[in-house]
């Protein structure tokens, strides 16, 4: 082993430069040269890469992002397959004795899809602010997005209390509510409303309604953005590479139906992209080092096709078909319990 390659792809998000620096200290250790694919698979594409360095990682273990840039870009949705032959020949030119590929869902289908035809040898470490990958307790992103809501949540309860208002919160979460779901215990929400399960709103109007009866004149409701409302649609206004729908406006629609059907005054803050930008927290720093010094120790032992895990707390590795194979819904145990605190 002289020579390993790593990228990062898909959405960016807090602790992606922990995991590259852990790449690079480890594999010097162990005398491998380590290549940055610039930008996500473009970098393959392009032929876009560069050695990395200790002077390349000084520096960055308190930086959001990611030093190698990303994309969004899905080789596979290529109908002349001109960017597959590409990545095959840059990578084979390149000298990569492996790849190793930091990504979320989109982005490890890929590595598996190359992997699995023979074009690269890879190892994956799994990345997603919103948790949703199997075969693994936590991805590194998701501890800084849930502290990033919930103090936001924290800011938003004394404007709601002094205005008397109903506070909806939209935070990220496409598919799955893991964000909304712990932000929202652990920033005292009166309502937290999940992809997982459809809502109706007469029931949410009445819980607010309820909450006044009681002399509680303004209420907190955090939503994920992929909510879907009983009786309601939304416009889908665009579809990536990989078929990922935006949905938006969710928060908008949740107000305006509270509104007019209580009376009361409604607001809404939607966090969108603050959630993925900034200092990574301390947790999310050392998972990142940890996934980055075990998917070297992987390559190494040329267990390729696999994703770094963390499960109750000690590292292993799944088969990357694992890690995809289906999204990580919200655990029901833990929303019943905010239940017992909802409005």
């Amino acid at each position: 082993m002289k020579k390993i390659g790593v990228l990062t792809g898909g959405a960016d998000c807090p602790g992606l430069n922990s995991v590259i620096r852990a790449i690079v200290r480890k594999a010097m250790l162990e005398g491998i040269v380590v290549t940055g694919v610039k930008n996500g698979w473009r970098g393959l594409i392009d032929n876009d890469m560069k050695i990395l360095d200790l002077r390349s990682i000084s520096g960055i273990l308190d930086r959001g992002g990611t030093i190698l840039g990303t994309s969004r870009i899905n080789p596979l949705k290529d109908p002349h397959h001109e960017q597959i032959k590409k990545i095959k020949e840059n990578y084979k030119r390149s000298g990569m004795d492996g790849l190793i590929a930091v990504g979320g869902e989109e982005t490890l289908k890929v590595t598996l899809e190359l992997h699995k035809e023979g074009i690269i040898k890879a190892v994956a470490v799994p990345k997603s602010i919103d948790n949703a990958l199997s075969g693994t307790d936590y991805a590194f992103g998701f501890d800084t997005a849930v502290n990033i809501a919930t103090e936001c949540i924290d800011r938003l309860h004394t404007t709601a209390e002094s205005h008397h208002r109903i506070m909806v919160v939209e935070v990220m979460g496409l598919y799955t509510g893991w964000i909304a779901l712990e932000a929202g215990i652990a920033g005292g929400a009166d309502i937290i409303l999940i992809p997982e399960i459809p809502v109706n709103m007469q029931e949410i109007c009445d819980a607010v309604k309820n909450r006044h009866k009681r002399g509680k004149t303004f209420t907190i409701i955090v939503i994920s953005e992929g909510t879907e409302v009983r009786g309601y649609s939304r416009n889908r206004e665009h579809v990536d590479d990989f078929g990922l729908i935006r949905k938006t406006g969710i928060g908008e629609i949740v107000a305006k139906i509270i509104e007019q059907e209580t009376g009361y005054e409604t607001r809404v803050s939607v966090l969108g992209y603050i959630q993925r930008g900034g200092t990574p927290t301390a947790y999310d720093r050392l998972i990142g080092t940890r996934f980055g010094v075990k998917a070297v120790e992987l390559v190494i032992e040329g267990k390729f096709g696999k994703m770094v895990s963390l499960q109750d707390n000690k590292l292993h590795s799944v088969d990357i078909e694992e890690a995809v194979r289906e999204r990580k819904k919200v655990d029901m145990d833990l929303y019943e319990m905010a239940k017992v605190f909802f409005a």
